[in-house]
């Protein structure tokens, strides 16, 4: 789990909203919705992905976050106005610590269908394809090692949602499960609803998937052109 001391790092100027839920709790669904909505581009694991270099900056964050210095989040997120999913998951407390007027979304999931979800999709990816953050963030720091442990993990997604909602404010908070639709999300972004338009749904297996495939082409493709 996130650590609890923190230090104020320099903030990204145009971020608005943090996402502090786990990945597979609606995140692409989230992405889609927020950028609809005006909060856009929007950080996600799968923007890490389409551009890996930027998994340099991640690593830099979490060796200023083991060490105690200020993260500067301009490098990263400078341009975008929202976050969801991992890394920035991670760094929940770090992010809204220096950005003090952004709101946070705490997207939540039932623990059972979470883990069955992780398990079919990031947890089951091998080691040797992830980036060396993402493989320390998601398998080690998080889980430590225990993907296989259905009780464990479920126990650190509960831990983690429990421990976002006694540390946020309230009025800066939102749970929000995607089921819920444009509603409870427009209302606390102050914006209007969108008509006759349904909220994102995206089908985050089968996007996970693809992602992976065409992430496994390209780093074929840098294989044999270098």
């Amino acid at each position: 789990m996130p650590d609890t001391a923190v230090t104020t790092g320099i903030p990204a100027p145009t971020l608005q909203v943090i996402g502090a839920g786990f990945g597979r709790t609606g995140t692409l669904s989230m992405r889609d919705a927020l950028v609809r909505l005006g909060f856009g581009p929007c950080d996600h694991m799968a923007e890490n992905f389409r551009h890996p270099e930027r998994f340099t900056l991640w690593e830099e964050a979490l060796r200023c976050k083991d060490a105690g210095e200020p993260i500067d989040w301009r490098p990263l997120l400078d341009g975008f106005r929202a976050i969801m999913d991992f890394p920035g998951a991670y760094f929940w407390r770090e992010l809204i610590a220096a950005h003090p007027d952004a709101k946070v979304i705490l997207t939540i999931r039932d623990p059972e269908r979470w883990y069955d979800s992780a398990q079919a999709t990031i947890f089951s990816v091998p080691q040797e394809q992830m980036s060396g953050v993402a493989q320390e963030l998601d398998r080690t720091r998080i889980f430590g090692d225990r993907l296989d442990d259905r009780a464990h993990c479920q126990a650190v997604f509960t831990r983690h949602n429990q421990v976002v909602q006694e540390t946020v404010p309230p009025e800066r908070l939102l749970v929000f499960d995607v089921k819920e639709g444009w509603e409870p999300l427009c209302a606390f972004l102050d914006v209007l609803v969108p008509q006759d338009e349904p909220f994102p749904r995206v089908n985050e297996a089968a996007a996970f998937q693809n992602e992976e495939k065409r992430e496994r082409r390209e780093r074929a493709k840098r294989s044999l052109n270098a």
